[in-house]
């Protein structure tokens, strides 16, 4: 389709952001609501066919149903000169293919914030007798607030309608095809529930389970290979998590956990855990009083002439003075010095305010607490650059200490940014205490001249969004 076409009098077709197999998805402006929206529109080879045509009108019908924070929303459906199309809210951001691919594994934390999300999406399906039957990354899309929002229902089936065997046909993505699926048998809930453990795996490995060079290879693989292990490749997951991965994998549907409720139970109880252990750091614990040894019979008193001490005992005690001295003089020497901080004092930071001098003047206010709270599973974010042309966009930190060190944690790596420091929350920032360096998903940086009260982590460089989920300093 030409950009500037109306489709339906109402869509103004603005660019390509998809293509598939079947459809082509592009950005248009509702000229009538005026705002942005996602367009899908029927390849025209498909146009004349009328088991395409009402396939894709079943993903209309069917996502329509499926009110969900976590399911992309239809806005309308038509057709125009032949051509089917079907409109849904627009999610300007990546999906978690692209995610992967550009970051590579996931915290564990993040991993399961997005498979509940995922999860209670498809049980939410499923509740209402639909099956997806083509669950992967990339038909899971990124919010502006990282929510994920699962879409593409264009082999959706109702639950009613699939239990006879669809002989011949075999409809879904190879790589994260379920068994009974490959062979072109009885689909179900337990496939989506086989899909979505595929795709947790990838998201905490950075790799799906089963490679290879073509469509029937990887399939014959899922049929026939056994499960890889999870703590192989990302020993610091929770077992609970990989034995979840581990059935939700199993080769007979009635291996797998029972309903994809189950299964986001099993995921929240592991997230609980995990955040118990996490905030098992801080918790006071109370610990009983020593023991007190028992009172020692009193010695017969000596003679006066064995009271005096030994010369080496007196020499001891005059090194042990002059140790002490010494000491005092050294935390006297260190409390006077630059700053005020005395050596070892502990480094605070808290995420103040977002530095967009170049912009609005606003990136997500109302999350920059979020990294330095502790909670790697929560983020400050910026806004989504398709092409980043702005010198920088930053976070700024207040200081508390004399930090010799800055690490900085992030789901989003590949990013840019170095270290600045300020006299003030609002700018400017014009020192520069730690180079340009492209981030890994942690980086640490090593700090100079860091006296100033603020910091600020300015973003040089960046595709999409960045995320800075925590930020420590040392």
């Amino acid at each position: 389709m030409a950009v500037s076409q109306v489709i339906a009098g109402r869509y103004e077709v603005r660019e390509t952001v998809g293509k598939g197999g079947m459809s082509t998805v592009y950005c248009a402006f509702d000229t009538l609501l005026e705002r942005n929206v996602a367009l899908k529109v029927l390849h025209d080879q498909y146009g004349g066919d009328a088991e395409y045509v009402e396939r894709f009108r079943r993903e209309a019908r069917a996502v329509a149903q499926l009110s969900h924070p976590n399911i992309v929303t239809v806005i309308d459906r038509g057709e125009e000169n032949g051509k089917q199309f079907i409109v849904f809210e627009l999610i300007d951001g990546e999906n978690l293919k692209e995610l992967v691919e550009r970051g590579g594994p996931l915290p564990v934390g993040r991993v399961l914030e997005l498979g509940l999300e995922v999860g209670r999406a498809l049980a939410f399906a499923h509740g209402q007798g639909l099956v997806h039957r083509d669950v992967k990354p990339q038909n899971v899309l990124l919010n502006g607030d990282g929510r994920a929002k699962v879409t593409d229902f264009g082999i959706v089936r109702s639950i009613d309608a699939v239990g006879h065997t669809e002989t011949g046909t075999v409809l879904g993505t190879s790589h994260y095809i379920a068994p009974e699926q490959a062979r072109g048998e009885r689909v179900d809930a337990q496939t989506d529930v086989y899909s979505f453990g595929v795709v947790l795996h990838e998201l905490l490995t950075g790799e799906v389970p089963y490679a290879g060079d073509n469509f029937v290879t990887v399939a014959m693989k899922h049929v026939n290979e056994p499960v890889p292990s999870v703590l192989g490749t990302r020993p610091d997951a929770p077992i609970r998590l990989a034995s979840l991965i581990e059935r939700c994998l199993a080769k007979m549907p009635a291996d797998r956990p029972a309903s994809m409720d189950e299964v986001v139970a099993e995921l929240e109880a592991v997230k609980a855990e995990l955040d118990a252990k996490e905030g098992g750091e801080g918790t006071m614990i109370m610990r009983r009083p020593a023991a007190v040894p028992a009172r020692q019979p009193k010695q017969p008193r000596r003679a006066s002439s064995d009271r005096r001490a030994p010369l080496w005992l007196l020499l001891l005690g005059l090194l042990l003075l002059v140790v002490a001295i010494g000491g005092i003089l050294l935390a006297i020497r260190d409390d006077d010095s630059p700053g005020g901080a005395a050596s070892g004092a502990p480094v605070r930071l808290q995420g103040l305010a977002s530095y967009d001098p170049d912009g609005d003047n606003e990136e997500h206010s109302e999350r920059v607490a979020d990294a330095t709270d502790g909670d790697p599973a929560t983020y400050w974010t910026t806004e989504s650059y398709r092409a980043f042309s702005k010198p920088g966009v930053g976070l700024v930190l207040k200081v508390s200490g004399a930090p010799k060190t800055l690490t900085l944690t992030t789901d989003t790596p590949g990013f840019n940014a170095e270290i600045r420091a300020g006299n003030s929350p609002n700018g400017p920032f014009d020192t520069v205490v730690a180079g340009d360096a492209r981030t890994a998903p942690t980086t640490t940086w090593e700090l100079h001249d860091t006296d100033a009260p603020y910091l600020a982590v300015w973003i040089t460089d960046l595709d999409g969004r960045a995320h800075i989920n925590e930020v420590k300093a040392s």
